[in-house]
């Protein structure tokens, strides 16, 4: 049986600041947040709709990181990406959650499943959980979530939008 997921915090900002951090659920029923993640999201204060969210969602669990093996730390990541790709480098069939293309690279190279905040609103589409994605995503992207048009509309095409 997999390990619950790991969680990255692009996507638990964009998930909360587009109203939609149940979302994350899709990954697992349970999900994994490194400490050095948490941490860095509760930097941005009490008042944060994602530290709100953080704190509130029983169903996400801040684990302590892992050391992080010399072939993660040669991607020259951040902290936060680093913590979870060698958590789910330490536990096979893990998936991360993150976004950051480098990120995901690193985690293509170690075999590392990978699941990002877009896909998790496409997931949620198809099994009806949203009527629309584009409002959901555009919600991200007003939070601070990057999408070219080109992207957005290729994804949306995917899901019938």
């Amino acid at each position: 049986m997999a390990e619950p997921p790991v969680a990255n915090a692009s996507p638990l900002i964009f998930l909360a600041g587009g109203g939609c951090f149940e979302l994350l659920q899709l990954a697992g029923e349970i999900v994994q947040v490194p400490s050095t993640v948490a941490a860095e999201i509760r930097r941005r204060g009490a008042a944060d709709p994602t530290v709100q969210a953080i704190e509130r969602a029983e169903w996400l669990v801040v684990v302590e990181d892992v050391s992080v093996p010399s072939l993660i730390q040669s991607w020259d990541l951040g902290p936060g990406e680093s913590a979870v790709l060698a958590l789910a480098h330490a536990s096979p069939a893990t998936v991360a959650i993150i976004d950051d293309l480098a990120a995901r690279r690193c985690a293509a190279a170690l075999g590392i499943p990978v699941r990002g905040t877009l896909g998790l609103v496409l997931l949620a589409k198809q099994r009806g959980m949203i009527t629309k994605a584009r409002p959901v995503l555009n919600r991200m992207v007003q939070a601070g979530m990057y999408l070219s048009e080109r992207l957005l509309n290729g994804a949306l095409a995917l899901v019938g939008e």
